[in-house]
């Protein structure tokens, strides 16, 4: 069974409500339809219940009966979520129409929902920013005690099979942090062995990515890097984390061996921590196009329940699978 499979089988056996704040966006209700069907995940759509379930009845959508359809306009518990919002954002001079008026914003009603304990997780992003997504969940739910940084990993499935864990690695940051600082960094690593190890179910061997391995060479970006292996370490003491690293030092057990021996992780890794976005986000979508791996993601990390951010191009099958990986990160 890969991977995908076993965590849509764990999604099924602890079942989890994620709410789903686009939820008369045609890809979104298709995909919940499917959902459904498979008792992957106990479903909340957002939005108008008439214009949803004509949407669902025109497609033939017959499941989408399961779910529970709020509506943020006329829904009595509005109240609940509006005072909430207010108690949490007043020191920030929020006032309470402008609490109420928010509170009705599908991405902020979702994360009122999880806040209350109504709901175990989010997913949106089909039509929304990424800003727009992470915003409420800055504000409403806020990060991980001990963390301070949301960060985005992705499940990268190549056909390498002999790197990683039969070809599956772990990569982050990809999606959010565009210039971390050590600090920040350590977290991200933290993080993204914390995703590997619930997510994947194996056990995170985690390199911090540099040009340089161990003093091979000497700059301010180097030093940014093995301050966050330092603290990193520091962190979570158990953890399997090296740095600094060159990708191949941390993938090729001879250039490992070479370059960083008695390493624990060089030449074995099975998460990669990019020094900031711009490698991050080349690194992996060089991997995806060149060998034809399936990224799967970005997996937001570092907050105090799941939520979720779609790309705008997604389709339905990435949907399925991030409403199943959200279920995972709610167990």
């Amino acid at each position: 069974m890969d991977l995908m499979q076993q965590i849509i089988e764990r999604a099924k056996q602890n079942k989890r409500r994620i709410v789903l704040p686009e939820g008369d966006e045609p890809r979104t209700l298709e995909a919940a339809n499917h959902v459904l069907k498979e008792s992957i995940a106990d479903l909340i759509l957002i939005g108008d219940p008439m214009v949803i379930k004509k949407m669902a009845a025109e497609k033939g959508f017959e499941h989408i009966e399961k779910a529970v359809i709020f509506n943020p306009e006329t829904d009595p518990k509005m109240e609940q979520y509006a005072n909430l919002l207010y108690e949490l954002r007043k020191a920030k001079g929020m006032t309470e129409e402008q609490a109420k008026d928010l509170a009705k914003n599908p991405l902020y009603t979702g994360c009122l929902m999880i806040k209350s304990g109504d709901a175990d997780g989010e997913l949106a992003g089909a039509r929304n920013t990424t800003g727009n997504t992470l915003r409420p969940a800055f504000q409403i739910i806020k990060t991980k005690p001990g963390i301070s940084v949301v960060s985005g990993a992705l499940l990268m499935f190549t056909p390498a099979k002999h790197l990683g864990e039969d070809g599956l690695l772990v990569f982050a940051d990809c999606a959010v942090n565009p210039c971390p600082t050590a600090a920040e960094l350590a977290q991200i690593a933290v993080s993204t062995a914390d995703t590997a190890r619930k997510i994947c179910g194996y056990e995170p061997r985690v390199a911090m990515l540099s040009f340089s391995s161990k003093g091979s060479a000497k700059h301010e970006l180097v030093d940014k890097v093995v301050e966050a292996t330092k603290l990193a370490k520091e962190m979570a003491p158990d953890l399997m984390l090296d740095g600094e690293l060159q990708a191949d030092a941390s993938l090729i057990p001879s250039v490992g061996q070479s370059k960083a021996p008695g390493s624990p992780v060089a030449g074995k890794a099975n998460v990669l921590v990019f020094p900031d976005l711009q490698a991050g986000n080349i690194g992996y979508k060089l991997v995806e196009r060149f060998s034809g791996a399936a990224a799967v993601g970005p997996i937001l990390q570092g907050i105090a329940a799941p939520v979720n951010d779609l790309s705008r191009g997604c389709c339905v099958d990435d949907i399925i699978k991030m409403i199943a990986i959200t279920a995972n990160q709610a167990m």
